[in-house]
């Protein structure tokens, strides 16, 4: 592998991944909000869990859910289309640095003070140019592990990044694509520290207990408990 090329593909899916799509969404749609910084009240008690992405998901919770979608896909296809222009311009695993690097963007972007989202739409932006049924397999996987078997909303959150590792072994057998999969994984966790923090200290106190209610803490849980609701994991009385 040249080093000067990946370090091109480094820098390349970096600064693409940079690109803040919820900030240029929200000034254009709304340029009065304030998107940075979000409090999301716990039913039944005075806590408020403090969002400090600045993401889709933040989008979705100011402007509604269909500028949340729009961002969705502009965050993708922010890391598609390097990472495939990597895949198919080079035999090497080019395009694995550029994903990982535009992830790293995405969620420490050099244009706005190193605030930005926390990665899953990052990641399988990638997903869809290195391993397109990866995509559905992974987070279909980790929503049912989470919600199924182990029955805990941050398990149904990342569950399909930790698929990830044994699934791009599984397709590939090659140890570059199961090293893009682990250190996106640290990235992601890496990056969810602070919402991490409050949910553990939540659950310690024994707030948010109900799986319903933990889980529409968030936009991003608002939309996996919609998903399960819709497959029939979750009933209506739930909540």
């Amino acid at each position: 592998m040249d080093p000067v090329l990946a370090l091109f593909a480094a820098a390349v899916g970096y600064f693409c991944g940079a690109i803040s799509f919820a900030r240029l969404v929200s000034k254009i749609v709304a340029p009065q909000k304030d998107i940075t910084s979000t409090e999301i009240g716990i039913a039944s008690t005075e806590e408020k869990v403090i969002m400090s992405a600045v993401s889709a998901t933040t989008v979705s919770m100011h402007l509604g859910s269909k500028f949340g979608f729009m961002t969705v896909v502009l965050d993708m296809l922010k890391i598609t289309l390097p990472t495939l222009l990597f895949k198919h311009r080079y035999a090497e695993s080019y395009f694995l640095i550029s994903a990982a690097a535009g992830m790293v963007g995405h969620i420490w972007p050099v244009y706005h003070g190193f605030q930005g989202g926390r990665g899953l739409s990052a990641v399988y932006g990638g997903m869809f140019a290195i391993d397109l049924i990866g995509v559905f397999a992974t987070s279909i996987g980790g929503m049912l592990l989470g919600l199924v078997v182990i029955r805990d909303v941050l398990v149904a959150y990342v569950g399909g990044l930790w698929l990830l590792i044994p699934w791009l072994w599984f397709r590939t057998h090659d140890v570059a694509h199961v090293i893009y999969a682990v250190a996106v994984n640290i990235v992601f966790l890496l990056a969810m520290i602070p919402e991490m923090k409050q949910y553990l200290r939540l659950r310690r106190e024994g707030k948010g207990d109900d799986l319903a209610e933990v889980m529409q803490l968030t936009g991003m849980g608002r939309g996996i408990y919609k998903m399960a609701k819709r497959f029939g994991v979750i009933k209506d009385d739930a909540n």
